[in-house]
């Protein structure tokens, strides 16, 4: 199966970010405004600082498949962010209601 973002159109993924950034008080949030602002709530956000890293693991059961590479850019982006990782399993269809 193609990973192409319109490939991906309509499926479901099991998504789990994992960053690794600089510790920083405004940096949390700031992770979250990528699902945010595409109407997506993560089901697990878990962080923990070791010394002077960060890891933030950012987790979804049922995210867009063709939103995942854009989330992926944009938490990448952030301030303070020195790598993004994602894994990704496609697990379903949207399903569409009756008109």
């Amino acid at each position: 199966m193609s990973t192409e973002p319109w490939a991906l159109v309509g499926l479901l993924a099991a998504v789990r970010f994992t960053v690794h950034a600089e510790p920083s008080p405004g940096l949390l949030p700031r992770l979250l405004q990528p699902f945010a602002k595409r109407d997506l709530v993560p089901d697990r956000f878990e962080a923990q600082v070791s010394g002077t890293a960060m890891r933030i693991d950012i987790a979804m059961e049922a995210m867009p498949a063709e939103m995942v590479h854009l989330v992926a850019g944009n938490i990448g982006q952030t301030i303070g962010v020195l790598s993004v990782t994602h894994r990704q399993e496609i697990t379903g269809q949207v399903r569409r209601r009756a008109a």
